[in-house]
């Protein structure tokens, strides 16, 4: 219950924030270093839970070009709502490949918060591409990303991976309906 009441009272905090790194991209990378080994450790641990309770997304991690894992995502809102956190991309090998934010904005009929890991599994060049020659991907425009929930994961094998992206969105706490990566832009931290 603590947790929920400490989440709610970051609502306004995170609103304020989403809505300053939004107008200035560059905030973020300048708080941000070059090597985030904490980032890092949750990004991993977060991943490790996915393969663990979702084994076909191990299975199309192998045939990915890059992973990109949002450990902590936090989402809140009262009629306006946002999300924001940040993430690592991992290349086929495991290395880091950069660090990347993630935030959305919206609005509507809305009230809560909630904390949830994300999982991006970018399968052709031309997606990373994109991701890291755009000023900021603006998830619903450009490469086409499916959202894999439990049981869609279960039907999918390695002739049905058609998608330049999927995601996954899994841990979720916290009291807020809905979880999707419409409207969500991800920028790259420059180190």
């Amino acid at each position: 219950m603590f947790k929920l009441v400490r989440l709610m009272a970051m609502i306004p905090v995170l609103l304020a924030a989403v809505a300053c790194s939004s107008m200035n991209p560059s905030t973020s990378a300048s708080a941000s270093g070059s090597s985030r080994p904490e980032l890092e450790q949750k990004a991993r641990a977060a991943y490790k839970t996915l393969v663990e309770t979702t084994p076909k997304a191990a299975e199309l991690g192998t045939h990915a070009t890059a992973v990109l894992i949002f450990p902590d995502i936090l989402k809140a809102g009262f009629l306006v709502g946002a999300k924001e956190g940040d993430g690592v991309m991992f290349g086929p090998d495991g290395k880091v490949m950069g660090y990347y934010n993630a935030t959305a904005l919206s609005y509507g009929l809305q009230a809560g918060a909630q904390t949830f890991h994300q999982a991006m599994f970018l399968m052709t060049p031309a997606a990373l591409n994109y991701l890291n020659s755009s000023d900021g991907w603006s998830v619903g425009v450009g490469p086409s990303v499916v959202v894999i929930d439990e049981g869609k994961a279960k039907s999918m094998t390695t002739t049905t991976i058609q998608s330049d992206v999927y995601a996954f969105i899994y841990g979720q706490e916290g009291l807020m309906a809905g979880a999707g990566v419409q409207g969500q832009k991800i920028t790259k931290i420059k180190p």
